[in-house]
């Protein structure tokens, strides 16, 4: 499922878990169910595994802290091209022109 991938970690924002700040880190995504290790918890214990449904993990029931893409050397390109052209006028052509180069640039695309 887009939107889940292994190494990213979220904090688990179900009422009962915010005031602990619990934190898992996703080792393991199959079809349906992925396997996350508790790495932060105030009340709980680290280094527990759990699982829970992809689904409910890429829902608002979970917030993103990390995400894997964000060390990707192609996606760091795209973000300082699209900030360098970044400006209130800018139109959507020149973010895409600015992607494209910096995609180009990096041999991701061919």
């Amino acid at each position: 499922m887009a939107g889940v991938s292994t190494g990213q970690l979220d904090r688990d924002m179900a009422p009962d878990m915010r005031a602990r700040d619990r934190r898992l880190r996703v080792v393991e995504v199959g079809d349906a169910r992925a396997r996350l290790v508790v790495e932060h918890d105030l009340n709980g214990q680290s280094g527990k595994t759990t699982h829970t449904s992809v689904v409910r993990l890429a829902s608002r029931a979970f917030e993103l802290l990390e995400d894997t893409v964000d060390e990707d050397p192609c996606y760091l390109a795209v973000l300082a091209a699209i900030s360098a052209v970044h400006c209130p006028d800018a139109s959507p052509a020149e973010y895409a022109r600015a992607a494209l180069r910096a995609i180009r640039d990096t041999g991701s695309l061919r």
